[in-house]
């Protein structure tokens, strides 16, 4: 979502939206059918206006338009300065309003909040604008809560408690009544819930739920974070006792209902420390000299059946949370790890996509449905890297997961540089399409048994990591297109993601032409080939993880829906999630629906799985803020023994409060804060993204490289400070 006056979805919807309301405010008392709208603002292709019946449909339910009769339209009474929208506040306490549809947020101050937090969904009053200034107004009221739990710390008084959030953005302590505050000590992080806000209290009144421990250690911290985004990290006692009594053995009833490949040569390629094996490769020539590869995925579904509670508690979970030193899983241990994963010489349940290729890599046959396999090996990406950089199977130790040098048989290396080249050809006619790729830099830890971070490192997607990733881009894409493409149309799950916003690509353009880069924006196909060289030229360069960063910034989210729309960054026109559903849930729907269809089934509602694709989508974006969160507290954690040190580091994000400096030797981010700038007074200047020193004109841009030292690291806040030792030389 947009901060300020950046804008909240992508453009066209908001085009859509703002054309909805021209057209209807015009001629308040009138009311106007799809088709009278479409005309009005320009609509003719079938997508957009399919995106119009939609919006309207969504805008009649949100009662910012009412419907007269069936299919005609006209605007609310209230549409002109009430509006729905979530609240987004800021570190000084005020808060803007983002609302769908319109471009600029709405500032609200302090005073005007009516008891509304971060992320909740409010209706605000708008303030008749005046000339040249930001749009203003009030909450009326709370239309719905984002949550009612939160992280804090302990203030025992006397004869009663405070919690004093940790986030920023919570602008109230929490008063906890004596009888409300369990075993939780002075001092202790704890989970607070919000019972009642009384009129006349300054502070809400809660009651302490769980104590998560001492601040600044490391456990505490993990679970802090998992709070804070109300993860759970562990598994309540039922439902692992109802996974326990699953029967995951293999029966030869099932075997004869499935596609027999226990005989074919398979194996999996996965991190060296992965525990779930949830894909697997097979290969065969044919006798036609063509390849038949399948894609074998974890049947999940023959497990997690529909109705119970283990479904229930992986729907709300919709996705395994990788934090840096565990994973929080959507499915418990025996599934995941056990039942579900593809280990080798164990006969396991699949569901598969098995494709001919010709020597061109081109799809002659395809074929979907129920199987079971028996995994011959399991490499790790760098035993895999090993035989398609040597040619060759003689896995020395270094490298080896079996603790000793080994060799593979001549078949698997025969299968790996086969798939390996068909991969390099599917990637080219991908990247030929108009297809971005983004190979950015991962941060990874080496911890210690203490979970200490002894150094850092970066993870790099290397050949045997692109031939995995092409391969479940077929199987993902061609699902997809089986069931798009049948008529009538059927409900599915879609992975889309939508065209850039341009505005935010001219702004990424004014940025990287500072480096001596630039964006084609000719058309679709140049703007994505500039893209590409853009990324491709910055490989190994200090301003890399900034310009990768910034690319992706400018994308637009990818999300699930039943809506498809296509994949823009991949540049598929049909795309799904079909080859993880230990760790998504969204994949699970896939497999169910997939079968269904399969079976003859009739399409279910569009209304269910929309709303089941919604959830998915937002439980991701929980997912990878936790995620992140996870890294910068293992950076800061790190950061916290080199405070003797010098480091370059390269002006990552410019604000009125000061610089973000990223370190390029270990990419941990930091702020140098405006005031501790010595020798002037230093100005934001918002057009150059710089700070300007008022006396001697001295400039600190975003993308200058800089000599930092560490000042302060605050593991309880996730806060990083820097001195600024000046520009380097």
């Amino acid at each position: 979502m947009s901060k300020r006056n950046k804008k909240s979805k992508n453009h066209r919807r908001n085009e859509i939206t703002k054309g909805i309301f021209t057209v209807l405010e015009q001629e308040p008392n009138k009311s106007f059918n799809y088709k009278q709208i479409a005309a009005k603002i320009g609509v003719t292709d079938a997508h957009e206006r399919n995106q119009l019946i939609q919006r309207l449909t969504q805008l009649k339910e949100k009662k910012r338009i009412l419907e007269e009769g069936r299919g005609n339209f006209k605007v609310a009474a209230s549409t002109k300065t009430y509006h729905t929208g979530t609240v987004d506040v800021t570190g000084r306490g005020n808060a803007y309003i983002i609302i769908e549809g319109m471009d600029d947020d709405v500032f609200v101050p302090f005073n005007k909040l009516k008891k509304a937090f971060h992320k909740d969904t409010v209706e605000v009053y708008i303030y008749p604008r005046r000339k040249g200034k930001k749009l203003e107004g009030e909450i009326t009221r709370i239309v719905e809560r984002k949550k009612n739990s939160f992280v804090g710390i302990v203030d025992m008084q006397k004869t009663f408690a405070f919690v004093r959030p940790t986030d920023f953005r919570m602008y109230t302590d929490v008063f906890v009544s004596l009888d409300k505050i369990g075993n939780a000590k002075n001092g202790e992080k704890v989970i607070v819930e919000i019972t009642e806000w009384p009129d006349d209290a300054d502070s809400p009144f809660g009651k302490i739920t769980e104590v998560l421990g001492m601040p600044g250690e490391h456990n505490t911290e993990i679970h802090s974070i998992l709070a804070e985004y109300g993860l759970p990290y562990e598994f309540p006692s039922e439902i692992e006792r109802f996974a326990d009594q699953l029967d995951t053995s293999i029966k030869q009833e099932e075997i004869d209902k499935r596609r027999d490949m226990r005989n074919t040569l398979t194996f999996t390629i996965d991190p060296k420390d992965a525990k779930d094996f949830d894909d697997a490769l097979s290969f065969e020539v044919l006798e036609n000299g063509n390849y038949e590869i399948g894609i074998h995925i974890a049947d999940v579904s023959h497990y997690l059946q529909t109705d119970t509670i283990l479904d229930d508690e992986a729907y709300d979970r919709a996705t395994s949370v990788y934090l840096v030193d565990r994973v929080v899983p959507m499915l418990p241990e025996v599934l995941s790890n056990n039942a579900c994963s593809l280990r080798p010489n164990e006969e396991k349940y699949t569901f598969s996509a098995i494709f001919e290729l010709d020597d061109k890599a081109n799809v002659k046959n395809q074929w979907f449905g129920r199987t079971v396999i028996d995994s011959n090996e399991r490499f790790a990406y760098e035993e895999a890297q090993y035989i398609i950089e040597n040619k060759n199977g003689n896995i020395p130790l270094d490298i080896s997961i079996r603790d000793k040098a080994y060799t593979v048989s001549h078949k698997v290396v025969e299968a790996t540089l086969t798939m390996d080249r068909l991969a390099k050809i599917m990637r080219e006619s991908r990247m030929r399409k108009g297809a971005i790729s983004f190979d950015k830099v991962e941060v990874r830890f080496n911890l210690n048994e203490k979970n200490e971070p002894l150094s850092v490192y970066f993870k790099e997607a290397k050949d045997a990591n692109k031939l995995i990733e092409e391969f479940m881009l077929l199987a993902n894409r061609k699902v997809a297109e089986f069931i798009g493409k049948q008529k009538p149309e059927k409900t599915f799950v879609y992975r889309i993601h939508d065209n850039p916003d341009e505005d935010k690509l001219i702004a990424l353009n004014g940025i990287v032409s500072r480096f001596g880069h630039s964006l084609n924006f000719k058309d679709k196909k140049s703007i994505s080939a500039s893209l590409n060289k853009l990324l491709e030229d910055v490989k190994g360069k200090k301003e890399q993880n900034l310009v990768d960063t910034l690319a992706i910034r400018s994308m637009s989210k990818a999300i699930y829906t039943t809506n498809n729309i296509g994949h823009y960054g991949l540049a598929f026109d049909y795309y799904t999630h079909f080859t993880s559903p230990i760790r998504r849930y969204p994949d699970v729907m896939v497999h169910r629906l997939l079968q269904h269809y399969l079976d003859s089934g009739k399409s279910p509602k569009a209304e269910v799985y929309e709303e089941k694709c919604k959830h998915s989508t937002d439980m991701e974006i929980l997912a990878s803020n936790a995620e992140r969160d996870s890294v910068k507290y293992m950076q800061i954690k790190f950061m916290q023994d080199h405070q003797d040190r010098e480091f370059v580091g390269v002006i990552s994000g410019v604000t009125e409060w000061g610089i973000y400096v990223e370190i390029i030797e270990n990419k941990c981010e930091g702020m140098v804060r405006i005031r501790d700038i010595k020798g002037d007074y230093y100005i934001f200047d918002e057009k150059q993204y710089a700070l300007v020193g008022e006396r001697t004109n001295q400039t600190y841009q975003l993308g200058d490289e800089v000599v930092v030292m560490v000042k302060n690291t605050d593991l309880i806040k996730r806060h990083l400070d820097f001195s600024l030792i000046g520009k380097h030389r």
